[in-house]
């Protein structure tokens, strides 16, 4: 479920990124005040920490089918 999560977040954040870069639009920084209201740095926190879990995915043994 964890990982599943994080996936999910992360992918949410990628695409902020992708926004960010082609458009120069934080939809994070839009919905929650900018990039420094105390609810968007926490945004951006809990993706960081997401995607600093998907890395142990990279790790993770699959179950061979």
């Amino acid at each position: 479920m964890l990982d599943t999560v994080s996936l999910l977040l992360t992918i949410i954040g990628g695409v902020n990124w992708l926004l960010v870069g082609v458009f120069q639009f934080d939809l994070v920084a839009w919905i929650f005040g900018g990039q420094a209201a105390l609810l968007s740095r926490i945004i951006y926190t809990v993706i960081g920490a997401a995607a600093l879990w998907c890395i142990t995915l990279l790790f993770k043994r699959r179950d061979s089918m």
